[in-house]
């Protein structure tokens, strides 16, 4: 085992089961049969609703029987994404760990540890008899990562507990009582496409070499967008050169911030030394407007094999190009009422280019319903007048926070006794389950704690070693106090 030798043992060994099991959104298939059949193991009860969300259900610690239920909730799947020079099938492979001074990654992959670290926390209550708490209920769910679905489908009765601590979080110290809502529009842009020039090369512009990142948590941090980045080259390149527009391909996931894209081009022979010279003085600009942030963009054009030479008609290449460039992404607005929290988002995550069509994805966020549904209408009406078609899907909830939780004055008391202050409140500007789950559940009393993970849902996620064990210590402690 790569993870042997940490603390606590049981839960790095769950762990690293976690990350051998095929987990994409959308695939968590593999892992719910693992965890129903270690519940059978176990002699623990355990169920999975027709949507895939399974339950188990650990007796509670001898004695204290009469306590209440608690629900440790995290979800099972995982956002794949991995660099383009890596080869590693998702649907099939372990992901390759490594330990580096004092963290746990993934070679060139994303880890999981959002939620995997989550799900072996609560596992490890099922494989250790030491430590006191109630009846628990471990609730796994499905595909939290393409819109918190999962949780949306959850039905009446499917766990009984009242209280319930999300594993979710990835910051120690810091217990989480909110959340944004938010919810993903696809637009469709009909293309109409002719014979390419004559005289004309192909090659493909590539953006590479950028962070990317958790399109809610990271968007704060105004790293580059690779679909932001081409578009604003191509409109450059198309008013000034003979280019012409095949196709833009870019982003992977929704809730990712986009890493790579490329266009392909078809630009005429004698432009070539121009059109590379005005890419070079692009990427200086970018670079610099961008500084600490990127240390890796790279943007190239790479010559092409001949295919079929269908190239977009000038009309269909500006509307294609200036609806790019009219998407917001990045911050919209900061919160008034919490210090640095942002309030409202866009992330333009995926574009795919067809025969007849460009695809495009989008992703909102907002702790506020109505400026959600504010800036979702602003982008219908900048797709409209493209003449694109917009599908807004239904967005989900964001979480309140409740100050007078019972749980949470719980929480306080047992991290100021374990780690003499109390912990900072936050709310995050991303989808917790709670929301969702606060509304099929009423009454149910929530918060979310977790350890300390950085960049998740890019190839740089890894999780603290030693915040795994602290995060463990609050948690066990939290149980014990609840029994």
């Amino acid at each position: 085992m790569v993870l042997s030798g940490f603390e606590p043992k049981a839960l790095w060994e769950h762990f690293e089961k976690i990350t051998s099991i095929p987990h994409c959104s959308g695939n968590e298939e593999q892992l719910a049969d693992h965890l129903l059949s270690y519940a059978r193991d176990k002699n623990l009860e355990a169920d999975k609703d027709k949507n895939g969300n399974v339950v188990i259900r650990i007796p509670a610690t001898k004695g204290h029987e009469k306590a209440p239920t608690v629900v440790l909730q995290g979800h099972m799947d995982m956002v794949c994404e991995k660099n383009s020079d890596v080869d590693h099938d998702f649907s099939k492979d372990a992901l390759d760990l490594e330990v580096k001074e004092g963290w746990v990654t993934a070679k060139g992959t994303t880890l999981g540890a959002d939620n995997g670290i989550g799900l072996a926390a609560a596992l490890t209550f099922a494989e250790e008899n030491e430590y006191v708490h109630g009846p628990l209920e471990i609730l796994c769910t499905v595909d939290e990562e393409v819109g918190l679905t999962g949780a949306g489908k959850l039905e009446a009765g499917f766990v009984k507990g009242k209280i319930m601590l999300n594993l979710d979080s990835e910051e120690i110290g810091e217990v989480y009582i909110g959340c944004a809502g938010g919810g993903d529009s696809v637009i469709k842009l009909p293309l109409t496409f002719t014979d390419a020039p004559a005289g004309t090369k192909r090659f493909l512009l590539k953006v590479t070499g950028l962070r990317g990142g958790h399109s809610g948590i990271d968007i704060s941090e105004q790293r580059g967008n690779a679909l932001k980045i081409l578009t604003r080259i191509l409109l450059r390149l198309v008013r000034t050169q003979p280019c012409h527009l095949a196709g833009i391909n870019g982003g992977n996931k929704r809730n990712a911030i986009a890493r790579e894209a490329e266009a392909e081009l078809y630009v005429l022979d004698t432009a070539v030394d121009e059109v590379k010279e005005i890419i070079g003085e692009e990427k200086e600009y970018i670079s610099a407007e961008l500084g600490g942030r990127e240390h890796d963009l790279a943007i190239g054009l790479e010559p092409a094999g001949e295919k079929a030479q269908k190239v977009m008609d000038a009309g269909t290449q500006m509307k294609a190009l200036n609806l790019l460039e009219g998407i917001p992404h990045g911050v919209h607005a900061m919160s008034y009422d919490i210090e640095n929290l942002v309030e409202t988002s866009n992330n333009l995550a995926t574009v795919g280019t067809s025969e007849n069509e460009m695809v495009i994805c989008t992703s909102t966020r907002s702790s506020i319903s109505s400026a959600l549904g504010a800036l979702r209408e602003t982008i219908r009406s900048i797709s409209e007048l493209a003449g694109a078609q917009i599908d807004i899907e239904e967005a989900y909830p964001g979480w309140k926070p409740n100050l007078d939780s019972n749980l949470l004055a719980v929480v306080k008391k047992v991290h100021k006794e374990q780690f003499g202050k109390e912990p900072e409140m936050k709310a995050i500007h991303a989808g917790l389950e709670c929301g969702i789950i606060g509304e099929k559940f009423p009454g149910m009393d929530m918060i979310s704690i977790g350890p300390w993970i950085e960049h998740p849902h890019s190839p740089e996620e890894r999780v603290n070693i030693e915040s795994v064990g602290t995060f463990w210590k609050l948690l066990t402690a939290v149980l014990e106090e609840l029994a």
